[in-house]
């Protein structure tokens, strides 16, 4: 016997298809970013075929109203961490939501199981926090000019290659604790010797021997014969 919760009936809706409100995106700081929720016959097949609503044909001056209500494009803060992306059609929300993130600044998205925003552009984003997904190089990373704290803890990041794509940018702090980049030889001196702009790395600030000799790369492709 399913006995049903009040909060049931919303529980494939966003808050903008909750009729009798008028709380806009920018105004919620952790929100759930859901569309509409599986086909029929994944209900069915989930046993949740009672919570299935009609669903009418929207209209243009509705997808309107709905991208206005959403307004992230006027977003500085917000965090979409934790959404549950397990679905399709959740992640390609969620993607829709981020493109429109142009004027965010401070960006969490932990623990979304993410692989790949290359295609996503954050022009004045200066703090992002994506740890705990499944991104397995920085050149699945958004591109983020104006980044100056990025944390990419537990993530799979094999090595440091696509590292120098961030040289020119101002950024000061990053995180790369477990990964399995961090195991790499002289892994210090090399992300430094990467990033100029760099003042820490992994919380602890830039050391005298995180400094590489301005001809190490000249030692590395010699050979020595003894």
């Amino acid at each position: 016997v399913f006995f049903k919760l009040p909060s049931d009936s919303f529980k494939y809706l966003s808050w903008c298809d909750i009729e009798e409100h008028d709380v806009r995106g920018n105004q919620l700081h952790c929100p759930r970013v859901r569309e509409a929720g599986p086909s029929k016959e994944e209900l069915f097949f989930r046993g949740e075929e009672y919570t299935l609503k009609k669903r009418k044909q929207v209209t243009d001056t509705e997808k309107w109203q709905k991208k206005l209500q959403e307004n992230w494009e006027n977003c500085a803060e917000l965090n979409l961490s934790f959404q549950d992306l397990g679905d399709l059609y959740q992640l390609e929300n969620f993607k829709r939501i981020i493109k429109r993130l142009i004027h965010v600044e401070k960006l969490w998205l932990v623990d979304n199981s993410l692989t790949d925003l290359s295609a996503i552009r954050l022009p004045r984003c200066r703090e992002l926090n994506i740890n705990k997904n499944h991104f397995t190089s920085f050149k699945q990373l958004p591109k983020i000019p104006q980044i100056q704290h990025l944390s990419l803890a537990e993530n799979n990041i094999l090595t440091l290659n696509g590292i120098s794509d961030l040289r020119h940018s101002p950024l000061e702090s990053l995180i790369l604790k477990r990964n399995p980049c961090e195991f790499q030889e002289r892994y210090r001196q090399l992300v430094f010797s990467s990033l100029p702009n760099l003042k820490m790395l992994d919380g602890i600030p830039k050391l005298p021997e995180d400094c590489s000799p301005p001809d190490i790369s000249f030692f590395f492709k010699m050979c020595t014969i003894l």
